[in-house]
This record gives structure tokens, C-alpha cells and sequence, in this order.
């Protein structure tokens, strides 16, 4: 069955860094659009960046860019996302998503909580 497995959350001072991991398994991991998504304490989901099939192309929300890189290895089938820079409003859930480069529907991680705290 399809599973996308986070990690690489935890508790980190602000200007901080980590690396989230997202291991996907079920599916054609290469045919598909990878993202991050976070969700804050209180607020809605939202995207932080979106990466093509193939790694060619990638995708930041607006006020993502500068300090998030995506990026994604198809012969580990693991996505990621490198936060630098952090600060407290990072405080989220990040949660890994992955729909087909063609076709409907896609899959959710559970997600990794991302703490940042002095």
C-alpha cells in the first residue's frame, strides 16, 4: 500500500537548520509531483514547495523562497526539504504530498513536527 513516512523534525533554536525526509513506498515514486506542505498551531495547511518528477523544476510559495530548498532522489524515493535560517513562525507540521504528473487524487504523509524554540 502507498505510505509517505516523514522525518527529520524535532526542537531546534532559531537560525537553526534541518533537513526533513519524506520515504515514499506503493507507487511509482518518478511519476509523481512531490511537495511540502506545513501547518501551523491554528492556522491552515499550506504549501511550502513543490518539486517535478523528474527533479527538473521546482515550485516555492512566495514567502518560502530564500530559506527552503526541495530536492528528491528517485532511486531512494525520498524527498526533502532543507530549512535554514529558522525561525519561531516555522513552527509547524510538515507534511510530504504526492500526486501523479498526470492523472487525479494524491497521498499524505502523517507528517514531523518542526519546533522552533530558543
Amino acid at each position: 500500500q502507498v505510505q509517505l513516512v516523514e522525518s527529520g523534525g524535532g526542537l531546534v533554536q532559531p537560525g537553526g537548520s534541518l533537513r526533513l525526509s519524506c520515504a515514499a513506498s506503493g507507487f511509482t515514486f518518478s511519476r509523481y509531483v512531490m511537495s511540502w506542505y506545513r501547518q501551523a498551531p491554528g492556522k491552515e495547511r499550506e504549501l511550502v514547495a513543490a518539486i517535478t518528477s523528474d527533479g527538473g523544476s521546482t515550485n516555492y510559495a512566495d514567502s518560502m523562497k530564500g530559506r527552503f530548498t526541495i530536492s528528491r532522489d528517485n532511486a531512494k524515493n525520498t524527498v526533502y526539504l532543507q530549512i535554514d535560517s529558522l525561525k519561531p513562525e516555522d513552527t509547524a507540521v510538515y507534511y510530504c504530498n504526492a500526486r501523479p504528473t498526470y492523472g487525479l487524487g494524491s497521498y499524505w504523509g502523517k507528517g514531523t513536527l518542526v519546533t522552533v524554540s530558543s
